[in-house]
């Protein structure tokens, strides 16, 4: 039987669940999974392609910092990664990387399960790196009337509006775009166990607005925590992560993953 070797390539991510996610999905198809952690930091993105390419990777998955820096060294990217400007996910075709992304569609797929009613008509976006452009396309394409970007580096803001068109506009400040938001994406690394804290004042949030997270380690942030505190409705990460990774499933093996098995397996590992 074939042995699938899959990586992940990130920044302090020991704490991934995405090993333990995969590998035991597999055995449940009758397959042999390894998943390594690439654990790194640095310009080092060329060199562990190559040696993925070397070392005949089937697959990898890419984290924070290095979803965007990943595109040009691909041999081709899949219509959402070159419409969302980021790669998550990687898969070898022959002698060819192809980069695509699941996290829009993963965050779909949590966000739709966690609050069908949730009003999206005008969204706030905190963060407009990698995850943040997959977030964004998503809930545009679920028929948000506007997403409001904010992000520290305002370059990154309005390169990424640019790209998704005239729903989607430059915020020049939180507190402003949040003012009559009904709905609040974080998709930046705060909240992270290496990056602790709270990426938006407590001040400004309200219980009308709903808040989706995208940091899953760990999966009670310092926002969740604040925002429930306030009474606004919540989606935690975990939704997103299981969601991109079903998606990744299918194209790292070719098989349908079992969402509500890999939710369940991720609830459980997430609570210990």
């Amino acid at each position: 039987m074939k042995k699938l070797l899959i990586g992940l390539i990130g920044t302090g991510i020991q704490r991934s669940l995405s090993p333990a996610l995969h590998e035991d999905e597999a055995r449940h198809h009758g397959l042999r999974l390894h998943y390594q952690l690439i654990d790194v930091s640095g310009d080092v993105l060329p060199g562990l392609i190559g040696a993925a390419r070397m070392m005949r990777f089937d697959g990898l998955n890419i984290t924070y910092p290095y979803k965007q820096a990943v595109m040009p060294l691909l041999d081709a990217l899949s219509e959402e990664a070159d419409a969302i400007g980021a790669v998550n996910t990687v898969v070898r075709e022959g002698e060819r990387l192809i980069g695509h992304n699941t996290d829009g569609a993963g965050w779909s797929w949590g966000f739709r399960r966690a609050l069908p009613d949730a009003d999206i008509s005008r969204v706030v976006l905190l963060g407009a790196g990698g995850a943040g452009s997959a977030c964004a396309d998503a809930v545009l394409r679920l028929g948000a009337g506007e997403v409001r970007v904010f992000d520290q580096d305002i370059s990154r803001s309005r390169a990424l509006c640019a790209r998704l068109g005239k729903r989607a506009v430059v915020a020049e400040t939180l507190p402003e775009a949040l003012r009559d938001a009904t709905g609040l994406i974080q998709a930046t690394p705060v909240g992270m166990a290496k990056h602790p804290g709270l990426p938006v004042s407590e001040a400004l949030l309200k219980p009308a607005l709903w808040i989706s997270e995208v940091v899953y380690v760990p999966l009670e942030t310092e926002l969740l925590k604040a925002a429930r505190r306030i009474g606004c409705r919540t989606v935690d990460g975990g939704h997103m992560n299981v969601g991109q990774a079903v998606r990744g499933f299918k194209l790292f093996t070719g098989r349908d993953a079992d969402p509500a098995r890999m939710e369940a397996h991720f609830r459980s590992l997430a609570g210990r």
